[in-house]
Parts: structure tokens; C-alpha cells; sequence
């Protein structure tokens, strides 16, 4: 059978057991009840939650992205994901008592019940805009991937491979939404680390090692090494640390996306357990992704094979080459749409909550919800064609430089509104917020000339920063 074909069955096959899943999970409830759709009724299993949650963060990107950088910043990446695990700590014990203790269908209500209408939309805006160009990246990473297996070898363009991708993902979550999501992600999360396994192995068996031997040539390797420690490089230990704290903070704590999942726990103590051992789990999944980078290039340097200069292209083209065995495409496959699928679902519904109940204010207009629904999956389509357009470097890279920006100034309201006491001008927050950004990319863009000093992702820090500081001077006088 043609591997293309071959691909497309499995594609379907995987596609018709989410959407059985999707129909079991909302059987015994009402599929035009809102309260289901945003909160799954607050009876989603912790345990089902917080590992379907691993799927989601990481996303097909890890799988070609995170291989990929090893050539350049070998496994330093790591410092990063040892400050996730301390900001996953802080949105479990900080954050999530706040949003369970006023009992939110959306994160960004906190902002108008402490500031006001103004500061919520605008927060609310900031997130909109940094999921959809996000989630986005993530999910143009994966199309690329799919046209290239599936759907090129038929003749069809790479918009046809977007609207096919995206009609999937609104079949299986347009009735049951976040209940649905939490069981798929699930299901969809086993399916990427199992092929994480099938790749490692089948990379592992053409170099002919077994896990001892893989383990000591990876620590053995140069390209192992984790942590930098000088202070003019962008991944010094402390800047990627620190990042990656700020980081898990503004992506997962101030992310809709990821804490509707977790405000569809029964309660409070229930969602931090799934938040903590999430948190705990990313670390070894992330070294596996990175360890594998590792064998790539042992693997290109033992058969004479050129590394791409882009580190993306890695691993798509040793598969698409057939150097690592036909068979490997499979479980590659299959990884590829478990992270996209995973991860652009609950996008999805998580943009269409926050318009429903943060911009038209009307959550449980059950028409208004499925018109946002279909409309968000357009919006996804148009943002990807232009990430097809402006095509560049690592896509991970990409998404946590854009996190800089957009997720700087919920930082920014978010710390002020948990800090502070003193009430905002509401009428002024969205121009401070929109202020601290464009100051950011003003120093960002100056200051390697001025200063020799090139921002990282550290920017985010300092966006959060400026943001705060621009809401003490239009805070109200008196208590």
C-alpha cells in the first residue's frame, strides 16, 4: 500500500476513535448546555486532566522543534524546563486558590470584579490575540508536516491540508467542549509519547544500540550539555531559569486554555494535584525529546548526512527520507497529529469561551457559542496561511518570543490586581497595556546597538514589569 494512503487511513482511523470518545463523554449530558462545553460541570477526573494536559502544552512543535534545536543550543533547554516546573508550583498554590475561590468560568472575570469591564476585555484581548498566533504556530508546524506526508503526493494544496486538519478538530468539539477535550487529550497524549518511544527505538535499532549504549553516547555527546554559565549567552542558566518560570506563569496561569482544563476539576485540591504532577511530569518528557535530538545528529554524523540548516526540518526529513526505516513514519505520523490535535482542540474552545462569557458577555447563548466556535476555527485558518507566508526559523522559538509580547502585559494586571490594593483608572489600563509592548520592542531593537545586550526570553519579564509599573501611575488616590 501506498504510504500516503497508508497514512491517511490511520489519519482517519485515529480521527473516527476521538470523535467516538468526544460522543461517549457528552452522552448523559445536553449538547447545548454551555455550562458543559465551558466547565465539563466541574466533574472532570484530576488524574485524566493533568495527562491530557502534557499532550497539550507540548504540542507538535516539541516533537520536530525541540530535536531540532539541540544543533544549536545542545540540551540547555533543559534550564528552562527546571524553571517550569517551579512556575507550575506558583499557578497551583498562587493562582488557581484565587480562580476557584471566585469561582470563574473564564480567568480574566478576576480582572473586572478587581479593576473593572475595561482592564477584563483588555486582558481578555491580550489573551485572544496570543493564543490564536500561538496555538497558530503550532498548529502550521504540524500542516506543513501532514501536506508534505499525506496530502502533497494527491495533488492538493496546503490550504485544502489547514481546512481539512481544522474540520476534524471542530467535529469532535463542537458539541461536548471542554469535557470532550480533557478525555481526547488524554488518549491523544498516550499516542504522542508512544510514538516518542517507536521513533527513539527505531533510531536506536539503525545506529544498533541498545538503551545502555544510547544513554552513554547521549551523555557522552557534546551536544548533551545543559548548563551554560556565561553570562553573555542567551541560554546563561539564570535568564533561561527565570524565563522559564514567567513563562509557565503567563502560558499556563494566565492562559484560559490551560486553566479551563483545570476549572473543570470537582474542586480546588483536585486541579492542584493535576497541576502538580503535570508540572513534575513535563521535565522527563522534554529530556526525551531533547535526548533524541541528540541521537539525530549521532545518526547524520555515523551516514554522512547533512544536517539542515534549519533544526525544524530535522527530523521530518530523515523520515520523509526513508533513512530510519518506512515503518517509522507511522508512529511519526501519528505523533504529529496526536500533539496538533491535542493542542489546537482546546484552543479552540478555550477562544470561543472567552468571547462568548469576556467579549459579548452572553455565556449562555448556546447560538452565539457555535457561531464563535466555527468562526475561531476560520480565524485559525487565515493566522497559519500567514505564518505560510512569513515562514522563518525554529517555530519554538517563535511562540515563546511572541509570549514576550502579548502575554507581558496579563503579567503585568495579573501581579498589580494580586500585589496591589489600590484600584486603576479602569478607563486607562488599555493604553498602558499597550504601551509596555511597544516599549519592549523599542529597547529589544536598540539595545544590542546601544548597549551590546540582546534580549532573550526575559523580555516577557521585563514586559510584565513595565506593565505594572505604568498601572501604579494610573492607580487611583487613596485606599
Amino acid at each position: 500500500m501506498n504510504t500516503s494512503v497508508l497514512v491517511l487511513v490511520v489519519l482517519f482511523l485515529y480521527f473516527f476513535l476521538l470523535l467516538a470518545v468526544a460522543r461517549r463523554s457528552g452522552a448523559n449530558t445536553s449538547g447545548s448546555d454551555n455550562e458543559m462545553f465551558f466547565r465539563a460541570a466541574r466533574r472532570a477526573p484530576w488524574l485524566m486532566v493533568a495527562f491530557g494536559m502534557i499532550g497539550a502544552s507540548i504540542s507538535g512543535v516539541s516533537l520536530i522543534s525541540v530535536p531540532g534545536w539541540v544543533g544549536t543550543t545542545g540540551m540547555s533547554y533543559l534550564q528552562m524546563c527546571m524553571g517550569f516546573v517551579f512556575g507550575y508550583l506558583l499557578v497551583a498554590f498562587v493562582l488557581l486558590p484565587v480562580y476557584y475561590r471566585f469561582r470563574l468560568t473564564s480567568i480574566y472575570g478576576y480582572l473586572e470584579q478587581r479593576f473593572g469591564s475595561r482592564t477584563h476585555r483588555t486582558g481578555a484581548l491580550f489573551f485572544l490575540l496570543s493564543k490564536l498566533t500561538g496555538a497558530s504556530a503550532r498548529l502550521y508546524v504540524v500542516c506543513m508536516v501532514l501536506h508534505a506526508f499525506v496530502f502533497q503526493p494527491f495533488g492538493l494544496g496546503f490550504p485544502l491540508t489547514v481546512v481539512f486538519v481544522l474540520l476534524l478538530i471542530w467535529l469532535y468539539t463542537r458539541q461536548s467542549g471542554i469535557g470532550a477535550i480533557v478525555r481526547t487529550d488524554a488518549l491523544q497524549t498516550l499516542c504522542l509519547l508512544l510514538a516518542l518511544v517507536g521513533i527513539m527505538f527505531s533510531v536506536m535499532h539503525q545506529l544498533q544500540m541498545g538503551i545502555p549504549d544510547a544513554w552513554h553516547a547521549v551523555t557522552a555527546s557534546p551536544l548533551s550539555r545543559v548548563f551554560v554559565w556565561d553570562a553573555a549567552s542567551p541560554q546563561y542558566f539564570w535568564r533561561q531559569f527565570l524565563s522559564g518560570i514567567f513563562i509557565v506563569v503567563v502560558m499556563t496561569g494566565l492562559d484560559q486554555d490551560m486553566m479551563q482544563k483545570n476549572l473543570s476539576c470537582a474542586n480546588l485540591r483536585d486541579a492542584q494535584k493535576d497541576m502538580c504532577l503535570y508540572g513534575l511530569a513535563f521535565l522527563p518528557v522534554n529530556a526525551l525529546f531533547l535526548a533524541l535530538g541528540v541521537l539525530l545528529h549521532l545518526f547524520c554524523a555515523s551516514n554522512g548526512i547533512p544536517v539542515p540548516v534549519r533544526g525544524d526540518d530535522l527530523l521530518p526529513t530523515l523520515v520523509s527520507s526513508g533513512v530510519l526505516g518506512v515503518w517509522v513514519i507511522l508512529p511519526f505520523v501519528l505523533g504529529i497529529i496526536s500533539a496538533a490535535f491535542s493542542s489546537a482542540d482546546s484552543a479552540i474552545t478555550s477562544l470561543t469561551t472567552s468571547l462568548c462569557v469576556d467579549i459579548f458577555r452572553r455565556p449562555a447563548d448556546v447560538r452565539l457559542r457555535r457561531g464563535l466556535h466555527v468562526a475561531v476555527v476560520v480565524a485559525f485558518v487565515l493566522v497559519i496561511m500567514v505564518f505560510r507566508a512569513l515562514q522563518g526559523g525554529s517555530a519554538i522559538d517563535l511562540i515563546y518570543t511572541m509570549a514576550g509580547y502579548t502575554y507581558g502585559p496579563l503579567l503585568g494586571l495579573f501581579a498589580y490586581g494580586l500585589l496591589c490594593r489600590r484600584q486603576l483608572r479602569d478607563r486607562w489600563v488599555p493604553f498602558a497595556c499597550l504601551l509596555s509592548p511597544l516599549v519592549c520592542a523599542l529597547l529589544d531593537h536598540y539595545a544590542p546597538i546601544l548597549w551590546n545586550y540582546r534580549f532573550g526570553y526575559e523580555l516577557l519579564m521585563l514586559n510584565g514589569l513595565l506593565t505594572m509599573l505604568l498601572l501604579f501611575v494610573i492607580r487611583r488616590s487613596g485606599k
